[in-house]
């Protein structure tokens, strides 16, 4: 493979890494997901002699069956077929190539997992544990999980929102999600009682200046790293190190379960499957949906283990 082909392949990524801003509203973090799938699948065809420009339908074919034989998560391994597809795609419309060499690689059929949830016991000692960290570091990660928990936030929402949003104590959240995309979101007693302890807590985490001065910081969750505001990782963190002082396997927590928690506890409570879509700004009820499996099954294990009628003599 030339140098010439190599840069090519790299021209149109780039290319559809803009499309998919500008015109599709991407968020940054598909982008970077999508980024990141190109690459990997330029890195397979390029040890193969051809790079992204020149692949054939064999050689897309052999870096999708490569991709589950890698051990890779299905979810990651959907997404960047996902990624390889829409890039050909874009490619073909663009009048680059007469062709779509992934045209002919079906898709592995797969059921879709059901989401991790917690009960709600187990909720209420994660909050309890995440709050009992020392002094103001207690006061804002119980308020992050209390947030999530009671809005279903997505991770990228909670560490975004701006300060403006819970200066004067809303009953709701003004929310932008995946593609720009405004929502609503609840807020309950707790969450805005933590909100304000932990208010009281926030000038503690301001970013300093050159003589030690507090500088304005437009976050609610601010830090003094190079974002500005505590970011997405350290939250994970500081969930896995709750769970464990929960009791609770940290495997079966992230901050997308508190999201899942949010949802199923809802529909166990008789919300209507479409209020609960408009709270998680899910475009697809279809994607909703799957939560009426989880509160099904916790139902059926709840009638099972504790119905007279059920019980094992």
């Amino acid at each position: 493979m030339t140098a010439g082909a190599a840069g090519q392949g790299e021209n149109w990524a780039d290319a559809f890494l803009e499309m998919m801003a500008v015109e599709r509203a991407a968020a940054r973090n598909t982008l970077t997901a999508y980024a990141r799938d190109l690459a990997d699948a330029g890195g397979f065809l390029a040890a193969r002699g051809c790079g992204l420009a020149a692949a054939r339908a064999e050689d897309v074919e052999a870096y999708f069956a490569a991709l589950g034989a890698r051990g890779l998560s299905p979810a990651t391994a959907a997404r960047r077929r996902a990624a390889v597809r829409q890039f050909y795609r874009f490619v073909l419309g663009e009048g680059w190539r007469d062709d779509d060499p992934s045209r002919r690689v079906e898709a592995p059929k797969k059921g879709r997992p059901l989401p991790r949830v917690l009960s709600r016991e187990e909720m209420d000692r994660l909050i309890a544990a995440a709050g009992a960290r020392d002094g103001a570091q207690g006061l804002r990660f119980g308020c992050m999980v209390e947030l999530a928990y009671a809005s279903g936030l997505r991770i990228s929402e909670l560490t975004a929102l701006p300060l403006a949003a819970l200066a004067r104590d809303p009953a709701y959240l003004i929310v932008r999600g995946k593609g720009g995309k405004e929502r609503l979101a609840p807020l309950n007693d707790r969450a805005r009682a933590a909100v304000k302890a932990y208010l009281a807590a926030r000038p503690g985490f301001l970013p300093k200046g050159e003589r030690g001065v507090e500088k304005a910081n437009p976050w609610l969750f601010p830090s003094r790293g190079k974002a500005g505001r505590l970011t997405p990782r350290r939250f994970a963190q500081v969930l896995d190190e709750a769970a464990a002082g929960a009791g609770i396997d940290p495997q079966r927590v992230s901050p997308h379960v508190l999201r899942h928690a949010f949802a199923t506890h809802l529909l166990e409570g008789g919300a209507d499957l479409r209020v609960v879509q408009k709270l998680l700004g899910h475009a697809d009820i279809a994607t909703t949906q799957i939560y009426t499996h989880v509160a099904s099954d916790r139902l059926r294990e709840v009638v099972q283990s504790k119905h007279p009628l059920a019980r094992k003599k």
